[in-house]
């Protein structure tokens, strides 16, 4: 079956569930599910029931797509997300974006949360993602080009679109919300790096570095969807000594940022809505 084809029987099989006709589409990731909790008139379907959709078995990702609004602009959120260091496919990783970009979205919203590479950075810092490094060894449009998708060669010189980069920005500052804005490094995972690998992405210009988006980012600019990255540095890449990087660190520390990042999502989501 064809990337289309599976699209459309997840798109058809949504829209049995809900008529909504979602704007702007959000990927929560680790430890930030509970926003896709205040959307109004919010619905759920369990990836589970969904044809195509993988369940991450990743703890703070509960594998729910939802529907609702946010400052009365309509909104898909996936509620989690599958990654390829669990064994899934980079096709099946991307569906749950690719699917928003189907029902309709003019932009999608990347959360995640990310382990820092620059010393002067805390942990519990907010970064808008400008660019990214793909160190995973894999590009999810390898393979027959489906020129219903898009192109065969995506343009990516502003993968991460600059007017919601912009926005994030504007938004924050009016908030009071310190923002960073960096250089995403994608990695495979599942293995936190090593001291020796947090040194070559930093001399590669790195700011912080993550398992996922990546890929998404990949798959929506090849439909021609509006991408922005969000990303909560949730420990300190390479750990320090007496303190290796865990997952639980990961999840605590953005529950602690919910707070903020509720506020810069509410305001992204807010002002991508308007964009055409």
């Amino acid at each position: 079956m064809t990337v289309s084809a599976r699209l459309e029987e997840t798109k058809n099989a949504i829209l049995k569930r809900v008529s909504a006709k979602p704007r702007v589409g959000v990927v929560l990731g680790s430890g930030l599910g509970p926003f896709a909790d205040t959307l109004e008139g919010l619905q759920k379907i369990s990836y589970s029931e969904l044809p195509h959709l993988p369940a991450s078995r990743v703890l703070g990702h509960a594998g729910n797509l939802c529907f609702g609004k946010a400052r009365g602009v309509e909104v898909v959120c996936m509620q989690g997300r599958a990654h390829f260091y669990e064994g899934h496919s980079l096709d099946s990783v991307v569906h749950g974006v690719r699917t928003m970009a189907r029902l309709g979205v003019s932009a999608v919203l990347l959360t995640n949360a990310v382990g820092g590479l620059v010393p002067t950075w805390g942990v519990g810092d907010l970064m808008v993602v400008s660019d990214h490094l793909n160190l995973t060894g894999q590009n999810v449009l390898i393979g027959p080009n489906d020129e219903s998708l898009g192109t065969r060669f995506p343009e990516m010189s502003e993968a991460y679109d600059p007017e919601l980069r912009s926005i994030a920005h504007q938004i924050a500052k009016d908030k009071g919300i310190t923002l960073r804005e960096g250089i995403y490094a994608g990695l495979s995972g599942p293995c936190f790096e090593t001291p020796a690998e947090v040194r070559m992405l930093q001399i590669l210009g790195a700011h912080v570095a993550g398992m996922s988006t990546v890929q998404e980012c990949i798959a929506l600019r090849h439909m021609r969807v509006r991408v922005g990255a969000l990303s909560c540095i949730t420990n300190v890449a390479g750990g320090t000594e007496g303190n290796p990087p865990n997952h639980l660190e990961v999840e605590e520390t953005a529950r602690a940022k919910r707070g903020e990042l509720q506020t810069m999502l509410e305001g992204w989501i807010e002002a991508a809505g308007r964009l055409s």
